[in-house]
């Protein structure tokens, strides 16, 4: 598989004066370049070519890639898509089931017979097997919740009861809330890359990202980057309590809830506390019809907690923590990690309404390499992602097919990065922490292309943010100059 989202030089970076007014441009032949195919149906003539750039002038991604906007059609992939691909197996999704259910059940049977003081007297290694038990029951607790993620998508099997039954009891066993998670999710899959609809990892606008770190736009330009251990830090709180967040703030997800249509945004934001969750049927993530499920869903967390504290106070809480609680902070850290990674990268574009479509949006995810743990393990989540949001109801097992089949109608805008294999994963999830920082339009956009965004970063990576432009405005019924940003924000300045 071709590694169409690599730097091609590791050690590129801006050159940056302290009002960022003589940065260089990263050009594409310092960056990765895209591996164009010759079969692509996205292919433009030169003078449709000509037309585009003048129409939407010329839009550059992090690295400096020069993108141009994908124009083939849903229909096209499908129909590139081998018929037998689409064909789902009850026997083979529940196979799979047992096959996971029984490598945690093995596993815990080992541990709790043999990893004792009667077997192992030291307490040293006992500390660090129990450790590593955590490790393993992660893995397998994450694979269980991928399928249940078939199961949300219906392509666990032919059968809707018996893929939401499996899938309510498998995510409830991981405190995961299934008909809620799985309806924001579908939200997801329809608005994949849009800033106002996505559910999933929304990237911040710059002046967002200033508030953040609590500075005005304009001071962003005149920060000194990031330490790697302030960014480490972020990103191990990301990992840590990230997943908890998104359920119960709907952290990461959009925050344009006023534009709910039955009217049960109003008022309401995200953030703990804010009325946006996935527990509560008043929440915005819902319609009227959905919150039976709500509840639904919440009454398999309840039984799940109940068992829990039963077993707690039986064998000891502390038991309990190690048994469970640590695997499901690992199961927490993969599935935060994987979703970062799907749509978080320097070459993937994020979309305003007036330049958004469904095929672009799920042309905006990323396929990457995880080895044996991402393909036997994980079930092929991380390797086949970019098939995953054009058509979510092929299972995994047919979708490296799938993957292959719709790569010549997707030519230069399918995007993998699959390089160093699992090492190279856990490294492109610090690769993104520090290039990823918040997403605007390309300098020279025009058009429709302001409305298509890009990664830019404080770090002095890749291409540089675009200019603040100085306007006179009234501001508190006296003019003055003020900053505007790409997003329209305004800074005043003195």
């Amino acid at each position: 598989m071709s590694s169409t989202a690599l730097r091609s030089k590791p050690n590129l970076r801006r050159q940056q004066s302290a009002a960022n007014t003589d940065s260089t441009v990263a050009t594409p032949s310092d960056s990765p370049n895209h591996s164009a195919s010759s079969t692509s149906l996205s292919s433009l003539s030169s003078s449709e070519e000509q037309v585009s750039k003048e129409s939407r002038g010329v839009l550059l991604d992090t690295y400096g890639n020069e993108f141009e906007l994908p124009d083939y059609t849903i229909k096209q992939i499908r129909d590139a898509i081998p018929a037998h691909c689409f064909e789902r197996s009850a026997a083979k999704g529940l196979g799979y089931v047992a096959r996971d259910a029984a490598l945690i059940a093995t596993t815990f049977y080992i541990y709790y017979n043999y990893v004792t003081p009667e077997v192992i007297p030291s307490k040293a290694v006992r500390t660090i097997l129990w450790a590593f038990y955590t490790f393993v029951q992660g893995l397998f607790g994450t694979g269980l919740w991928v399928l249940a993620h078939e199961c949300g998508h219906q392509s666990f099997s032919p059968s809707k009861v018996l893929n939401d039954t499996v899938g309510w009891i498998v995510h409830s066993a991981l405190l995961v809330p299934y008909f809620s998670w799985k309806i924001s999710h579908g939200k997801h899959h329809k608005a994949t890359g849009h800033m106002d609809r996505d559910m999933v990892f929304v990237p911040k606008t710059r002046s967002d990202y200033a508030a953040g770190i609590k500075k005005a736009v304009h001071e962003l330009t005149e920060l000194m980057e990031e330490t790697p251990i302030l960014t480490m830090t972020m990103f191990i709180g990301q990992q840590l309590v990230g997943w908890p967040l998104y359920l119960i703030g709907n952290v990461t997800g959009h925050n344009k809830h006023e534009k709910q249509t039955e009217g049960k945004g109003a008022g309401k934001q995200n953030g703990v506390g804010g009325g946006v969750n996935h527990f509560a049927p008043s929440s915005p993530l819902y319609e009227h019809k959905d919150e039976h499920l709500i509840l639904l869903s919440d009454l398999g967390l309840g039984i799940v907690l109940t068992t829990l504290f039963l077993i707690g106070s039986k064998f000891g809480f502390s038991n309990l923590f190690v048994w469970y609680f640590l695997p499901y902070l690992w199961v927490n850290h993969w599935l935060v990690a994987i979703t970062f990674l799907q749509h978080t990268d320097p070459t993937l574009p994020h979309y305003e309404a007036g330049a958004w479509n469904f095929a672009r949006g799920a042309a905006a995810t990323i396929d990457r390499e995880f080895g044996f743990i991402g393909r036997s393990l994980f079930h092929g989540i991380i390797e086949t992602h970019v098939l995953h949001h054009y058509v979510s109801t092929i299972p995994f097992y047919n979708a490296d097919e799938a993957s292959e089949a719709i790569k010549p109608v997707m030519g230069k805008h399918y995007r993998s990065d699959t390089k160093g294999g699992s090492i190279g994963f856990i490294k492109s999830m610090y690769k993104s922490a520090r290039w990823c920082h918040w997403v605007e339009p390309s300098e020279a956009a025009t058009g429709e292309g302001k409305h298509v965004l890009f990664f830019r970063n404080r770090n002095g990576l890749g291409v540089p943010p675009m200019k603040l432009r100085k306007e006179e405005h009234v501001v508190g019924g006296a003019k003055m100059d003020v900053m505007v940003g790409p997003d329209n924000e305004i800074d005043t300045t003195t």
